[in-house]
């Protein structure tokens, strides 16, 4: 999957969720995206500055999560998945992957 590819699908699902209320980074085969739920709407971006929580995992994983093929708690728990920061705004991410 590509960055563009994540950062469209990431930016679908965001606009029409309700504001995460923080700034979420996904780290994904080491590339940032950035999902600022500060303000009124989500909005993405490739980036890699630093965010209220940060999960780390592989585009395989990803993609798996978003076709609900991988149980993100798990996968958490198995190491596919490294969440650093604020768990709150990481339980959020159910709203974002559909």
């Amino acid at each position: 999957m590509s960055l563009e590819n994540m950062i469209s699908q990431f930016e679908k699902r965001a606009s029409t969720s309700e504001p995460i209320g923080g700034k979420l980074k996904f780290e994904v085969d080491g590339v940032g995206i950035i999902i600022d739920g500060t303000s009124e709407n989500n909005t993405v971006k490739a980036s890699d500055e630093e965010a209220d929580c940060t999960i780390s995992l592989t585009a395989e994983v990803l993609e798996k999560l978003r076709d609900g093929d991988i149980n993100p708690m798990m996968a958490v728990m198995g190491g596919q998945i490294k969440i650093k920061g604020d768990m709150g705004l990481a339980m959020k991410v159910q709203s974002l992957m559909g």
